[in-house]
């Protein structure tokens, strides 16, 4: 059924929909929406700050589910948690479409996209995975037995499913299993050459989304989309990235590559007896030389490559490039023979490639490197991974700005945006121009350490607006932000006693309901350990049990504490008297020794900026607003945010760090503060008002 003529405004359609929803319409909700649809009429560019309970989501869907169905396009919505995508999928949309049929003239279409690699694939199956070498635990018999167990199961279910799509499989299956049955898009034989390509759930999903008017997908499908020279995701003229907070890490995890020689034994193994053995050889050897050199050599960021490793990693580059050109073309042989040598020069390609990359990380001055390189062994530890090298770039901003900013309008969105008070922090991490140039400092520009080409002047025609619409929570009325200034600064030796006596002196004022947000497992682990003792609540930690798990038990018992690290600093939802008090433990700086942080922060530096506030402070202030966050979560929450930082009272980029907290009351007196948790915790036991 095609679309009237004139539809209705986005005003009337989004009241239509709140109403239909049984919902209620909010003032930041509607002005967002406004927003979305003057970008969609303007093509400039939107970073919307929507605070918890905004409904954003809506505000962002109708102007966007009208555009698509008044222009006959298709509109994509990327999330960077699978939480998100199920709620926009299972619930969000569907209420939608159907609420918004009558004054569009027809019901609009959704899909959902993933990566290749999480759709089963039928031709795999069929012909079973390759024989590459496993992980050590399945020379353990029952891990073999385990595996088989789950294969057998995934063959069940292939003749079930309709769509292949792994969420979909439950209870799931380790990613050993999985892999024996999906590709990635570089196997992929190509649904013109695979026998069963006209039933390839993959094929049947990326079909589904080219008709449908909204197709959600995902962060890293959406970098792929841009790193890879075909395009991945349908034709469309707006992208709307929610969870925006989080898509520089996200892309930057796409981009990231890793030489270890178990990669370089699996493209061995793959080659096989299709090319001659002692081509092969030469990059086995090359392999079992790479792990020699690596076992030899300190784990951590590498400023420039050691000889030994230059030499080594050439050898492997050679090697691998031997092998692709003795592969040849897999255009001429059988099917079967086609699928091994496709599967043969993908992982090829990714070591060529990949150390290739290495080598060249080092060609330009530290100023203009872009990317950073560093070492990562697990020796001791209980994963028992060998050590490994990986490359990321230092910066995305360019690639984006290339590949997304230029070519579609898109809006960006999350509850914590605005850092210190304004969006141009993280704009330039996107790629986006200041929002007001000349007030920015000369080499502070993210941008400065582009991956692939650098950003294009500021003075082209890329334009963007900021807008924070607010929240429907009275920050100021029902939340205190306390600051410990009496404490000592933390120092590198685990929590002291001070802290750990403010801690429980906290906790017993509270009552329990406290969600204690530390920078590090360790941290998490000393202060369970030390107050289980010193308190009268019981207290859970993560990974003494599944989190959700814990999440769920913290919820259902007021009088409990959950501790935690950084999961829970992003993924706690408890709204109600079983939180009332958030407590953090540290700044939560990244740490010295991270190797991608560090590197960028030193590039700022190489240009004349300041590293220290352009990453470390950024990177903080975004993760202090997320756990500060965690607090309110719905109109009628009251509660405590407690730092016990004092660098946040003393230091001079604590006020760039509280401007980008929620407005709450603040204080740095502990008796007040606990004054105030010992009235909260009485009404909520009684069920009244404090």
């Amino acid at each position: 059924m095609p679309a009237p003529a004139h539809l209705p405004g986005i005003n009337e359609l989004l009241t239509h929909a709140v109403e239909a929803l049984g919902g209620a319409e909010r003032p930041g909700q509607v002005e967002m929406a406004e927003a979305v649809g003057r970008a969609l009429r303007t093509g400039e560019h939107l970073a919307v700050q929507a605070g918890t309970g905004t409904g954003k989501s809506l505000a962002y869907l109708v102007p966007a589910i009208r555009h698509a169905v008044q222009k006959d396009t298709t509109v994509v919505v990327s999330t960077a948690t699978i939480a998100l995508q199920r709620q926009l999928v299972d619930r969000d949309l569907p209420r939608l479409a159907k609420a918004l049929k009558k004054p569009l003239g027809r019901e609009p279409t959704f899909a959902i996209l993933k990566g290749r690699r999480n759709y089963l694939c039928l031709h795999r199956l069929d012909t079973g995975a390759p024989e590459e070498p496993e992980d050590p635990g399945l020379f353990d018999p029952f891990a073999v037995s385990r595996l088989g167990k789950e294969v057998t199961r995934l063959r069940e279910w292939s003749s079930e499913t309709e769509t292949g799509d792994r969420d979909e499989l439950v209870p799931g299956v380790s990613e050993q299993a999985w892999r024996q049955v999906s590709v990635t898009a570089r196997e992929c034989l190509g649904v013109s050459r695979c026998p069963v390509g006209t039933d390839c759930f993959a094929e049947q999903a990326r079909a589904e989304a080219g008709r449908a008017d909204v197709v959600v997908t995902n962060h890293a499908l959406l970098a792929i989309d841009a790193l890879q020279g075909y395009q991945v995701l349908p034709e469309h003229d707006l992208v709307i990235i929610d969870e925006a907070h989080e898509l520089v890490d996200r892309v930057t995890s796409v981009a990231t590559g890793e030489l270890t020689s178990a990669t370089v034994a699996i493209a061995v193994r793959r080659c096989g007896k299709l090319i001659d053995g002692a081509v092969a050889d030469r990059l086995q050897e090359a392999g079992e030389g790479l792990a020699i050199v690596l076992e030899d050599l300190p784990p951590g960021r590498l400023d420039a490559l050691p000889k030994a490793l230059e030499g080594v990693v050439k050898t492997v580059r050679d090697g691998a490039h031997a092998c692709l050109t003795a592969l040849g073309s897999d255009r001429k042989e059988d099917v079967n023979e086609a699928t091994a040598r496709k599967l043969a020069r993908s992982q090829v390609e990714e070591v060529h490639d990949t150390a290739t990359r290495l080598l060249e990380a080092f060609d330009e001055d530290t100023a203009h490197q872009r990317d950073v390189v560093w070492l990562s062994a697990d020796r001791f530890g209980a994963g028992n991974r060998p050590p490994a090298l990986h490359i990321a770039p230092l910066s995305v901003s360019g690639l984006l700005r290339e590949r997304l900013f230029a070519m579609t309008t898109t809006v960006l969105t999350s509850a914590t945006l605005c850092l210190g008070g304004a969006f141009d922090a993280l704009a330039r991490q996107w790629g986006l121009p200041p929002s007001q140039p000349k007030a920015e400092k000369a080499g502070e520009r993210a941008g400065a350490t582009a991956v692939d080409k650098a950003p294009p002047a500021d003075d082209d025609e890329l334009t963007w607006s900021g807008l924070d619409v607010g929240s429907p929570f009275d920050h100021r009325s029902n939340g205190i932000l306390y600051v410990a200034k009496h404490l000592p600064p933390p120092g590198r030796d685990g929590l002291g006693k001070s802290t750990l006596d403010e801690i429980a002196e906290l906790i017993e004022a509270a009552g329990g309901r406290t969600l204690g947000l530390f920078s590090s497992m360790r941290a998490a682990k000393q202060a369970a350990q030390e107050l289980r003792e010193a308190v009268s609540y019981p207290i859970l930690c993560q990974g003494e049990d599944a989190t959700a798990l814990l999440v769920r038990k913290f919820a259902e018992d007021a009088r409990t504490c959950l501790f935690g690290t950084l999961s829970l600093w992003q993924g706690v939802d408890v709204p109600g008297p079983s939180l009332q008090l958030v407590i953090v433990d540290r700044i939560p700086f990244p740490r010295p020794d991270d190797p991608v942080s560090s590197a960028r922060q030193r590039a700022v530096e190489a240009r004349g900026g300041n590293g220290f506030l352009t990453v470390a402070a950024t990177h903080a202030a975004l993760l202090l607003a997320q756990g500060t966050g965690r607090l309110h979560r719905s109109v009628a929450d009251k509660g405590v945010v407690a730092v016990l930082d004092s660098r946040l009272a003393t230091a001079r980029y604590g006020g760039f760090l509280r401007a980008s907290l929620p407005p709450f009351w603040p204080t740095t007196d502990p008796e007040v503060t606990r004054a105030a948790l010992r009235r909260l915790d009485a009404s909520a036991a009684g069920g009244g008002n404090p």
